[in-house]
């Protein structure tokens, strides 16, 4: 008969192996399911500790985080996601504009797109901060002003767009959410306005209270804007001169107006 001393005894070594077929089995796998990261390079910490010499006593050292280069791409990635720009037009850029072949001011107005972009970090808090490809519609407008988006957002700048019908449209569906929508299209870092004054011989009374209360706080803290639209100044004046001369202003150094005829229509060609 068995004594209650081998009995515990017995029990204590099969528990001993339970727990080594767990390990093992958890190692397994462990081994047959590695870990998976975004960035394989800083394991999604962000960055790494790097141990740096002093120049002043070569053998001392300290140590010094650095940022991996994923933490700008994920800034990118939340800064296209929240721009409102749709798939399609994160693909419009400066490379895939044509210029061959259309008219000299096309030409001009991608010069003067291309310019705004490579100055936009100098001129970014100044008065004359902003850019207006008006005229001709089809001309390629939107494109560029697009293209100039897409080239701030990868350099981490936050650009919003706002088409003006669909814009208009979405905020009056939702009159709730107003006092934020429009706080915060005069708040972003950059602001897209896209077909100003399309749609409609003259703006709703909706359309120019709200225009205006979004470009007069934009004019009043240096803020740029964007400004594609089938009107000129002198027509936008028209329905509105104080917001016109703003707009004017602001876009003065960078401002294009593509007139002539159905030849700057890129669509119809």
């Amino acid at each position: 008969m068995k004594s209650l001393k081998d009995t515990l005894k017995k029990e204590i070594n099969l528990d001993e192996i339970r727990q080594r077929v767990s390990l093992l089995s958890s190692t397994s796998k462990t081994e047959q399911e590695p870990e998976t990261y975004r960035c394989n390079k800083c394991k999604d910490m962000g960055g790494r500790i790097q141990r740096v010499p002093q120049s002043d006593k070569p053998f001392d050292y300290i140590d010094k985080w650095e940022d991996c280069s994923c933490v700008k791409e994920r800034l990118v990635e939340r800064l296209m996601k929240s721009s409102k720009i749709t798939d399609e037009f994160q693909q419009k850029t400066f490379h895939n504009f044509e210029t061959n072949g259309r008219p000299e001011l096309i030409e001009t107005a991608y010069k003067t797109a291309g310019g705004y972009a490579k100055q936009f970090f100098d001129i970014r808090h100044l008065r004359k901060n902003s850019l207006a490809l008006l005229g001709r519609p089809g001309s390629g407008k939107t494109h560029l002003i697009m293209a100039v988006c897409n080239y701030l957002l990868k350099k981490g700048v936050g650009v919003h767009y706002f088409p003006w019908v669909e814009g208009f449209n979405e905020i009056k569906d939702n009159l709730d959410t107003l006092d934020t929508r429009i706080r915060q299209l005069q708040q972003a870092e950059v602001l897209f306005i896209d077909d100003m004054y399309k749609g409609r011989q003259k703006p709703t009374d909706f359309q120019a209270e709200q225009s205006f209360a979004i470009i007069n706080y934009r004019y009043l803290n240096n803020l740029p804007i964007l400004v594609s639209s089938e009107r000129t100044v002198a027509g936008i004046c028209e329905i509105d001169e104080a917001l016109g001369s703003r707009i004017n202003e602001m876009c003065r150094d960078y401002k294009v107006v593509i007139q002539g005829g159905i030849e700057m229509n890129y669509r119809l060609q």
